[in-house]
């Protein structure tokens, strides 16, 4: 007979009884009566007794906490940023659309690309993400887009033309109740930090080489040459 192993260090969290409620109802009327038990190390319920302002008050908190995070989702932790463009709050669609400025960023590549990682200039970047998916295109300055601002296609690899962002294997963990700032920057953080590794599709995304063009930029402090943006015929009003 083999030995019989604990696997209870391969569970997640675990919840131990703490206590109970039993409610009682009289047959003749809706009045109601809460009695409340302790739990013992066993399980087991102990010390009835009516339940006590302080134990409905404690329970009222956890309740409320809990509902409080099925509306946190895309709720503004403070001041909303002028970066976020529109919100679609949905539990079950919610979705954000913001911009960001051209700035440096390490970006990383598989090696067979000949491209070193490090850090690079980006352009401006116009971002619509779901909890699951993500869309990324350019921007040609830096100002803050507009309805009729036309889109380019954002010049990096694992993107196929529509926007869409190949993730590969990155594991996508977007928090129920996720603040719209705690969601925006996830995603960038997900987009910057996984490794680019080959177009999507026959066409380039930008006016020539991609892969020449990241070769000239990493650790050169080079601006980004707005000039090899392609244009996508899209505006920012079609993603809406």
């Amino acid at each position: 007979m083999k030995p019989m192993h604990d696997i209870t260090e391969d569970f997640g969290t675990l919840y131990h009884p703490k206590c109970a409620l039993v409610f009682y109802q009289a047959k003749t009327d809706s009045q109601m009566y809460v009695e409340h038990f302790d739990m013992d190390k066993n399980g087991s319920p102990v010390n009835a007794h009516p339940l006590t302002v302080r134990e409905a008050e404690a329970l009222a908190g956890a309740l409320l906490t809990e509902k409080q995070k099925d509306t946190a989702f895309l709720q503004s932790g403070g001041i909303m940023k002028t970066e976020i463009l529109h919100i679609n709050p949905s539990k079950d669609k919610g979705a954000v659309l913001w911009y960001s400025k051209a700035q440096s960023r390490k970006l990383f590549f598989v090696e067979s690309l000949g491209i070193p990682s490090g850090f690079g200039n980006v352009p401006a970047m116009l971002w619509h993400a779901t909890k699951n998916s993500l869309r990324v295109f350019a921007l040609a300055g830096n100002s803050r887009p507009s309805e009729k601002t036309p889109l380019y296609s954002a010049p990096f690899f694992n993107i196929y033309e529509d926007g869409k962002v190949c993730m590969g294997s990155v594991n996508i963990n977007i928090k129920k109740s996720a603040s719209v700032e705690e969601f925006t920057n996830a995603w960038e953080d997900y987009f910057f930090n996984s490794y680019f590794s080959h177009l999507m599709g026959k066409k380039s995304p930008i006016k020539g080489n991609c892969v020449s063009l990241w070769k000239d930029l990493i650790g050169t402090g080079n601006l980004f040459p707005k000039e090899v943006l392609q244009k996508n015929h899209k505006t920012l009003k079609n993603l809406l």
